[in-house]
């Protein structure tokens, strides 16, 4: 049994050992661990795997670019840039537009502004005692009696509809 511990502890060793091994014009050391009893098949140099001929042919053919393939993809570039320049024209309208409206808006501000202070104005400047006068003195006027007023019962519509003329 303690020969047995000793092989499990003899295979679990790691052991380390440095070479030289050549890059291009170059040297640079490198250490490989070699694990156990695995010493000679991770010594040896690993292969790949033989490709077959018809692999490497496929592998070949999907390496290159054939005409169907450079047309697809020229479209598609094409497609991409024809988006992109009218996603930026909408954009520059929608821009241009919200400038617009935001000068509209002050100048309709401004005139409800201006409508308002000559509307004031107007009211202001106007006597309505004046006016009863002139109406009452120069043009005759009076006021109506009791028996000239006639009213009406709203019938609910927001309009009146007049069959006779009213004396």
């Amino acid at each position: 049994m303690a020969e047995a511990g000793r092989t499990s502890e003899k295979n679990s060793r790691r052991t380390g050992t440095r070479r030289s091994v050549r890059r291009g014009d170059s040297y640079r050391e490198e250490t490989v661990y070699i694990n156990g009893n695995n010493a000679l098949a991770l010594s040896q140099p690993q292969r790949r795997p033989s490709v077959s001929e018809h692999t490497r042919a496929n592998r070949e053919k999907a390496l290159q670019m054939n005409l169907t393939y450079v047309a697809f993809l020229a479209a598609a570039a094409v497609a991409c840039v024809t988006v992109c320049v009218r996603y930026l024209r909408i954009q520059s309208n929608y821009t241009a537009l919200q400038k617009k409206n935001t000068s509209l808006t002050a100048t309709l501000d401004d005139m409800k502004h201006e409508n308002d202070a000559e509307y004031n104005r107007i009211m202001s400047s106007v006597n309505l005692e004046e006016v009863r006068d002139v109406a009452m003195n120069k043009l005759g006027m009076v006021y109506a009696s009791s028996d000239q007023i006639i009213t009406y019962d709203e019938t609910g519509s927001d309009y009146a509809a007049q069959y006779q003329d009213i004396p």
